[in-house]
């Protein structure tokens, strides 16, 4: 069939099916597929055809009250529609990643890793788990079956060995996390008159503080002591010093300038009697409050404004940039010497040079960072923090005056770690065949009161599981509490949750207009299941689609109540109903063969994983090009690259996280002088 007859196919068969609704004066969600009459409207609309895409392989579309279509139709669709899609994508652009500052958690690693502290120079309480035993060591590619952790979002204290931070230093404010993404995005990262004044004064607490001593910074002899010999040339030394650390500073080879106004600086404080300690002390505050430390962006391409016009398509990074952004995905941070000695010959870049540098950087110990952040945000685990059940009905969830939470929090995250640090299958935070759980999660396990107060460091022992309502991140007790309210479990929340976590697909705000549950007297209804009370919703035609999208998810994991106890009934003692349709073709009865089913559409599961890595490690919402690299990663989990490292490595290995857009940057260069 020539292209022109596959367009009047294709054409033809959105009058027959869509037009009725998709047409005219008044057209459902704001789509008037009339209006595109050419291959080439659509190709202009890739965001679409992607939509259209996923309707017609989850049978969405047509409607059930619409006529079917015929099987051979719709993947004769499926696949005009790829190959439209595939056209659009070729050359476009990727979405612009604007220019950043460094979040809170960023900053705090990159200032220890240059002055190569002993210990963060903040308080961190994004950093939910805190390890208290020896486990996280990647190159031995083992988990043992027993860790020591604490955890500080739920008011766990330090160690017992000393502080956490500095001491007169204070953070500037936690950073918010994207709607449906991380903390590092670029959109969030603004930089407000008064937070840079905060950076400026944190900068200065910083080499203030009584702890920036030698025992404490790893680079005081190379930075801060005072050259041995008299006669010394201090300004040589000075600018002997900064030299490399404001390579690793500003992520590039200094140039001379810049050097000479630091050195220049230097010379005047010492020429006023200023030590040679403090002087130093006084480039280094200066240096990580500068913008060229502060800010993470992408240069100009040079040349005229035709050339950029053109060239903003595609554009790869250089090699200094990519060591920048490898180092803050793997490592939240800067990157070290032997990236950016690569990247000062040029050579980062060469394919083997670079998989041998991923390689490495998995294995390094800053990789726990990696781990520190990135699974928390992707499950949405601070939202376990608010969570708070009614304590009459149920007091399992409390003990000795702590809340249970702090202990399920920890459960998840040393799932990933285990999974990370044994390089298992991605598949496996679904179904791992084992958990993780200390003693206050035993007991609440089977309704009993823990023996001991496990507040301090607490220890987890990895128990195999069988039985399959449990193991793996969809039934995990932390997520079934923090998708329920203080007195029920909340299915519409937890649909949201599978469908916006698992498979990188939320649904859109509801209509403002939605009106609350039907209104009925108490005891009506006290005698109806959850399903029955939001079946108003999914009769509502603006909240169908939605809610048929959403509720299958929800329902099966009725089961759970608000803190993730397993109960057959309600406590009206009306049974519960787990049963549901998923993806309009797989029926299922239980959430044993709701989570069989999720297994059987892991390739949902391995591109929407892939989508949260690369929106994570370029700071960034994705786009419609990003598309084709994490279908690609998807093909290739699905072959058997499916282990959590090798899905990092594509990710940072694919075509978007190697390439920029500059075609919308605001900021054409850096000021040195503030």
């Amino acid at each position: 069939m020539s292209s022109t007859e596959s367009d009047s196919r294709f054409q033809s068969v959105l009058s027959e099916q869509c037009h009725n609704c998709h047409g005219g004066e008044k057209t459902k969600g704001d789509l008037a597929l009339t209006e595109l009459t050419r291959a080439k409207d659509f190709r202009a609309r890739p965001e679409l055809m992607e939509t259209m895409l996923a309707v017609l392989r989850d049978r969405e579309m047509p409607p059930e009250e619409a006529p079917s279509l015929d099987p051979d139709v719709r993947l004769w669709m499926i696949g005009y529609l790829e190959g439209l899609v595939s056209e659009a994508l070729a050359d476009r652009p990727f979405d612009p990643t604007p220019i950043r500052r460094m979040n809170r958690f960023e900053y705090n690693n990159a200032v220890k890793d240059l002055l190569s502290l002993e210990r963060d120079v903040f308080w961190l309480p994004e950093r939910m788990l805190r390890r208290r035993s020896d486990y996280f060591q990647p190159e031995t590619r083992t988990m043992p079956d027993r860790v020591k952790v604490q955890n500080r979002p739920l008011g766990k204290d330090h160690d017992g060995e000393r502080p956490e931070g500095f001491k007169e230093v204070a953070a500037f404010p936690q950073d918010r996390r994207a709607e449906h993404g991380f903390d590092n995005r670029a959109d969030h990262l603004t930089l407000s008159p008064l937070l840079m004044e905060q950076f400026l004064q944190l900068s200065q607490s910083i080499v203030d503080s009584p702890d920036l001593n030698p025992q404490e910074c790893g680079q005081w002899d190379a930075l801060f002591r005072l050259p041995e010999g008299t006669g010394r040339d201090l300004l040589a030394e000075v600018r002997r010093r900064l030299a490399p650390l404001m390579r690793r500073a500003y992520r590039r080879a200094v140039d001379p300038d810049t050097l000479e106004r630091f050195a220049a600086f230097a010379a005047s404080d010492l020429s006023r009697g200023t030590s040679f300690e403090n002087a130093m002390k006084t480039l280094v505050g200066a240096i990580i409050a500068s913008p060229e430390f502060l800010y993470l962006y992408h240069t100009h391409t040079e040349g005229s404004e035709a050339k950029r016009e053109e060239s903003h398509i595609r554009q790869r990074l250089d090699d200094y940039e990519l060591a920048t952004r490898l180092s803050y995905f793997f490592w939240g941070s800067i990157p070290d010497d032997e990236l950016l000695d690569l990247a000062d010959m040029g050579t980062l870049g060469d394919s083997k040079v670079l998989s041998a540098q991923i390689d490495r950087m998995l294995v390094d110990p800053r990789i726990a960072r990696f781990c520190d952040i990135f699974p928390g945000q992707w499950m949405q685990l601070d939202r376990l923090v608010s969570s708070i059940p009614e304590p009459r009905a149920n007091p399992d969830f409390y003990f000795f005056g702590y809340r249970a939470s702090m202990h399920m929090m920890m459960e998840p995250l040393l799932l990933f770690e285990s999974v990370f640090l044994e390089d298992r299958s991605v598949i496996e935070l679904l179904n791992p065949g084992y958990t993780w759980r200390s003693e206050v999660l035993r007991a609440a396990h089977v309704g009993e009161r823990p023996r001991h107060q496990e507040t301090q460091t607490i220890v987890y022992d990895r128990v195999p599981v069988s039985d399959s309502r449990w193991g793996g991140l969809i039934t995990n007790p932390a997520v079934m509490t923090m998708t329920s309210n203080p007195t029920r479990s909340l299915p519409i929340t937890r649909g949201s949750w599978v469908n916006t976590v698992i498979f990188n697909d939320p649904p859109p705000p509801p209509p403002a207009d939605v009106p609350p549950l039907p209104e009925a007297d108490e005891e009506a209804l006290s005698q109806l299941t959850i399903r029955e009370r939001f079946a108003e919703h999914r009769q509502r035609e603006d909240c169908a689609g939605c809610h048929r999208q959403i509720d299958p998810l929800g329902f099966a994991l009725e089961n759970y109540g608000p803190t993730g106890r397993w109960r057959d009934h309600y406590d009206n003692g009306r049974e519960v109903d787990a049963s549901g349709d998923l993806f309009n073709r797989h029926q299922f009865g239980s959430v044993g063969e709701f989570k069989r089913i999720v297994l059987k559409e892991r390739r949902r599961f391995f591109r929407g994983f892939a989508a949260h890595l690369l929106s994570y490690g370029l700071g960034r919402e994705l786009g419609p090009a990003d598309s084709p690299a994490l279908d690609e990663i998807a093909d290739r989990a699905m072959s058997g690259e499916d282990s959590l490292r090798t899905v990092m490595k594509m990710v940072a290995s694919s075509e978007p996280f190697h390439h920029k857009n500059t075609r919308y940057h605001a900021v054409t260069e850096i000021d040195h002088e503030n």
